[in-house]
């Protein structure tokens, strides 16, 4: 299997990386970042690049795909307003989306979203991904993941998280007992690559079902 990561960095997608790395049955691993990773594993195929719009300068990283494994994303509370956080949730990903079926058209898109994703949803963040979602669903062969509070430790280099990141985060480690609550991000990618290996396509995934997939992946 040959798997594309999109957000390899990030408190969810460093776990996802590392569950892809010390699968068995992922024989490459393809990642798309602003900034080079240290070689940790001969499966690690790094492609460097910072047009999250426009991929027409790395296109063989999209070549010969089973499935992208996409976890960029960032919080509402990180971004100015609706507009930026709409541009690096919808447009990024379907950009993404779209280049993948173009090259690897049998390939699935694995887009993690989040719990409580909803049109109706009073949060704009909630808004933006189910919108994201539904026009995936629509146009490329998509299983969106909504976990709820998500257990990881970001690989990128940068300042220190604030204290009350830190407080918070160990606050809902609590939660771990609560499978609807709680996921260790390297579950989550072993959860794709068990819904990869079952081939699922349009599906929407909750919390408790992420960890029960990865239960089941053994290799």
């Amino acid at each position: 299997m040959k798997t594309l990561i999109f957000g390899a960095t990030g408190a969810a997608g460093g776990g996802v990386l590392q569950a892809c790395l010390s699968a068995s049955d992922v024989d490459e691993v393809r990642v798309v970042i602003r900034r080079p990773l240290p070689h940790i594993s001969d499966k690690l195929r790094v492609f460097v690049h910072d047009n999250f719009l426009n991929y027409a300068a790395i296109t063989k990283a999209f070549v010969g795909i089973d499935a992208c494994l996409y976890c960029l994303g960032t919080s509402a509370t990180q971004v100015s307003g609706e507009t930026e956080y709409r541009r690096i949730t919808y447009d990024f990903a379907l950009a993404v989306a779209e280049m993948l079926k173009l090259h690897s058209p049998n390939a699935v898109f694995h887009f993690i979203s989040g719990r409580g994703a909803s049109p109706d949803s009073r949060f704009m963040w909630a808004r933006v991904k189910a919108e994201t979602e539904r026009d995936l669903l629509a146009q490329t062969n998509t299983v969106c993941w909504r976990p709820a509070f998500i257990n990881g430790e970001s690989l990128a280099i940068g300042p220190q998280r604030p204290l009350l990141h830190q407080l918070v985060r160990s606050f809902f480690r609590f939660t771990k007992p609560f499978r609807h609550l709680y996921v260790e991000s390297e579950d989550i990618g072993r959860a794709m690559l068990q819904a990869t290996a079952e081939k699922l396509r349009g599906r929407v995934i909750e919390n408790a079902e992420i960890r029960e997939m990865a239960n089941r992946y053994q290799k």
